[in-house]
Parts: C-alpha cells; structure tokens; sequence
C-alpha cells in the first residue's frame, strides 16, 4: 500500500519584507552600495524595521533583477525608471480589463431561473 503525504504549499507574501542587503545583493549579484544608490534614486524603496536597517520583500528582488536585465541591455538609469513605470501601469491596466470583463461577462450572463 503507498503512504500518501500532504505536502502544504507556503504562500509568499510578496510584499513581506524578508532579506537583509547583503542577501539580496548576492541574490542579484550587485554590490550593496549600487542597491542603495538605486534606493536613494527612487528606482527601489525597501521597507526599513528597527530604524535603519533595509529589509527587502520578493517584489524587491523581482524589480532589482528587472534593474539589472534593462541595465545589461544599455538601458540607462532615467530608462529604466520610465520602462519600470510603464510596465507597472500596464499590469494595472490589465487587472482592469480583466475587472471590466467580470462585470461586462456578470451583465450579460442570463438570468437564472428560479427552482
């Protein structure tokens, strides 16, 4: 007889603040002085906890990697920012349409029949 094992499958807050620097910075293979300079530039914003110390969520790590593949592409910096923004707005625009097609799919279902 095989002996079955659930497995639970954590969920990652993505926005939970987790990594140190030093982590992060081997993570995505930067120096930890270039995510600061990215910090102070607006083009990342760790959570601080106890004062000053940067705690960095999986987002974090997901747009650093994005800094580091547009930046490997020539991409400058003020690029960068623009191209970040942009993919942003059009992820917000698509949870919109997608909102819009719920309502849009919920007005034009028929309406059901009473039992």
């Amino acid at each position: 007889m095989m002996d079955l094992q659930a497995h639970s499958v954590e969920v990652v807050d993505e926005d939970q603040p987790r990594y140190r620097i030093g982590t992060v910075a081997a993570i995505v293979q930067l120096h930890p002085q270039t995510i600061r300079y990215y910090e102070s530039i607006g083009l990342i914003s760790p959570q601080r906890v106890r004062g000053r110390m940067r705690l960095y969520s999986e987002r974090d790590v997901a747009r650093l990697r994005q800094i580091v593949e547009l930046t490997q592409l020539g991409v400058n910096l003020a690029g960068v920012e623009i191209i970040l923004r942009l993919r942003e707005q059009i992820v917000a625009l698509q949870a919109e349409i997608e909102r819009l097609r719920a309502l849009i799919g919920a007005e034009l279902a028929p309406p059901s029949k009473p039992e």
